[in-house]
C-alpha cells in the first residue's frame, strides 16, 4: 500500500547518462524517420556542407533532413516554431540532441536542397516498396489547389507592370546620372543598400512581363491551330463550316491580363471556396494511398497534366520497383477528359477517364444499365469511353477513384498543414510538394509498421514478453 505521492526530482543530477531511446514510445514515428534517413544516400547534401573552415561545425544534413521530416509529419512548417520545439519537445530533442539549430539554418537548408527532394521522395518510395505497400494494377490521379506564398492583392495588370518597370528604370537611370556627377569614373562603393530591394523588385516585375508575353504567344499558337484545323476540315468536306469563324491569332499582350509581383510563377486558381493565388498540385496514388508521383503546375485546368503525371509515375515505378513494372490502369475525373488524352492509352496503362463531373458520372454509372453487344464502329472517342465506364469492370474501377486519391489530399492538407507553400517560384514549390508527398508516404509506412507489430503482439504475446 502506497503512503506517498510520486513527484519528480527536478534538481537531482543523473548518476548515469540518459538513454534517449527511453524518451519516446517504441512506436513513435521519429524512430522510423531516423532509420529511413540513415538508409538514404545523402552524399550530394554533404557535398554542399562547408567543412574545414573557421567557426562552428555545421549540422549534419542527416540531422536537418530528419528534423524537417519529423516536423512536417506533425504539420509544423515554420522554421522558428521548429527551433522552439527543439528546446522543449522530447521528439525534436531526440533528433537534434543538445545542439539546437537556429531557424535560419533550418530555412536555408530547406531552400538550398529543394531541388534534391525528388531523391528523398524516391528513397521513401523504395522503403514503401520493400514493405509491400506499393501495389500496382490500378492508380488514380487528381489535382488540388495549394496557396502560394503570395496574396491576390499583389496581382498587377500588364499595363500597370509596364508603368512600374518604366518608372523604376527611370529612377535607376537618374541614380546613375547623379552618381556619375558625384563620383566621376570611380566606383563610389557602390550601390546603396536601400537600392538592393528595388533591384530585386524590378527583376520580379520583368519576370511578370515575360510570363504574360509567353501566355499571349501560347494563346495565339492555340488559336492558330483552331483556325488551321477548321480550314483543313472545310477543305476535306468541300463545305463551309457553320458557326462563327475563329478570331485571328494575336500574340499581343492584353493590357488587362494580370500577374503576381510577389510570386510571378503563381496564378489565380478557382476553388470551391472562392479564388486562390496558388498552384495546381498533382499526385498519382495507388489504391493503398501511396503516392507514386507528385508535381506542381501553373495551369488551373488538369487536362494537360494527365500524360506528364502518368509518365512520371511510370518512371518512378521503373526506378523503384523494376524496369518491367507496369501501372496497369489509371482512373481520373472529368478534369482530365479530352479525346487527345483518351488516345494516349497504351497496353501497359489503360485509361478510365470520366466524361462529366464526378457527381453526374457516379449517378450515370449507378442508373445506366451495363452495355451489351459489340461496340458500333461509328462511336466517337467520348462514346467509347462512356461505354467502357458503364461496363462492370469500368464501374468497379471508377468507384475506387474517390477512395484512393481524395483522402490523400485531406491528409496532406489537414494533418501535414500543406495548404500553402512556404517558398516562392514553381521549382521550389515543386520540391516542397515532393517533400510533402514523401512525408505522407512515411506516415503510411509508419501506420503499417505499427499495425503489423500490434498484430504480431496479439498473435503471440507470451513470446514478445519473453523477448523483452
Amino acid at each position: 500500500m502506497a503512503h506517498h505521492f510520486r513527484e519528480p526530482e527536478r534538481r537531482q543530477p543523473l548518476l548515469l547518462p540518459a538513454d534517449m531511446m527511453d524518451w519516446l514510445p517504441e512506436g513513435d514515428i521519429v524512430h522510423l524517420i531516423v532509420d529511413a534517413v540513415a538508409m538514404m544516400d545523402l552524399s550530394e547534401f554533404e557535398a554542399d556542407a562547408k567543412l574545414g573552415r573557421a567557426g562552428q561545425a555545421p549540422f549534419a544534413p542527416q540531422v536537418l533532413l530528419t528534423l524537417l521530416l519529423y516536423a512536417y509529419s506533425h504539420g509544423i512548417r515554420s522554421s522558428r516554431v521548429i527551433e522552439r520545439l527543439c528546446g522543449r519537445d522530447a521528439g525534436y530533442r531526440f533528433v537534434v540532441g543538445d545542439a539546437i539549430p537556429d531557424h535560419t539554418v533550418i530555412a536555408r537548408f530547406r531552400q538550398r536542397h529543394v531541388a534534391r527532394m525528388r531523391d528523398v521522395f524516391l528513397g521513401v518510395l523504395r522503403l514503401c516498396r520493400e514493405a509491400g505497400l506499393v501495389r500496382l494494377g490500378l492508380v488514380a490521379l487528381d489535382g488540388t489547389k495549394v496557396g502560394a506564398n503570395a496574396a491576390l492583392d499583389a496581382n498587377r495588370t500588364a499595363s500597370g507592370l509596364d508603368e512600374q518597370v518604366s518608372k523604376m528604370l527611370a529612377e535607376a537611370e537618374a541614380a546613375d546620372t547623379q552618381e556619375d556627377r558625384q563620383f566621376g569614373a570611380q566606383r563610389g562603393d557602390e550601390l546603396p543598400e536601400a537600392l538592393a530591394r528595388p533591384a530585386d523588385r524590378l527583376a520580379r516585375l520583368q519576370r511578370c512581363q515575360a510570363k504574360l508575353q509567353r501566355q499571349a504567344i501560347d494563346a495565339a499558337s492555340r488559336q492558330q491551330e483552331k483556325i488551321d484545323a477548321r480550314a483543313a476540315a472545310e477543305r476535306a468536306s468541300g463545305k463551309r463550316k457553320r458557326g462563327r469563324k475563329p478570331k485571328p491569332a494575336d500574340s499581343a499582350v492584353d493590357p488587362d491580363t494580370v500577374a503576381n509581383v510577389t510570386d510571378p510563377d503563381s496564378g489565380i486558381m478557382k476553388t470551391r471556396h472562392g479564388w486562390l493565388q496558388g498552384y495546381n498540385a498533382q499526385i498519382v496514388v495507388t489504391v493503398g494511398q501511396i503516392i507514386l508521383a507528385a508535381d506542381v503546375s501553373t495551369e488551373a485546368n488538369d487536362v494537360r497534366q494527365l500524360t506528364p503525371m502518368i509518365d512520371q509515375a511510370q518512371a518512378n515505378v521503373a526506378a523503384v520497383v523494376s524496369k518491367d513494372a507496369e501501372l496497369g490502369a489509371a482512373v481520373a475525373d472529368a478534369g482530365y477528359w479530352s479525346e487527345a488524352n483518351a488516345a494516349t492509352q497504351t497496353e501497359t496503362c489503360e485509361l478510365f477517364i470520366a466524361t462529366q463531373k464526378d457527381h453526374k458520372q457516379r449517378a450515370a454509372l449507378r442508373d445506366a444499365p451495363p452495355p451489351r453487344g459489340r461496340k458500333p464502329k461509328s462511336m466517337t472517342a467520348r462514346e467509347r469511353m462512356e461505354r467502357k465506364l458503364r461496363t462492370k469492370r469500368g464501374r468497379a474501377r471508377y468507384r475506387r477513384r474517390g477512395a484512393s486519391v481524395e483522402p490523400v489530399f485531406g491528409q496532406i492538407k489537414d494533418c501535414q498543414g500543406a495548404r500553402r507553400f512556404s517558398m516562392r517560384g514553381i521549382e521550389r514549390c515543386r520540391g516542397e510538394w515532393l517533400f510533402d508527398a514523401a512525408v505522407h508516404n512515411l506516415r503510411k509506412l509508419h501506420r503499417e509498421s505499427v499495425r503489423r507489430s500490434e498484430k504480431a503482439r496479439a498473435r503471440d504475446p507470451k513470446r514478445l514478453r519473453r523477448a523483452a
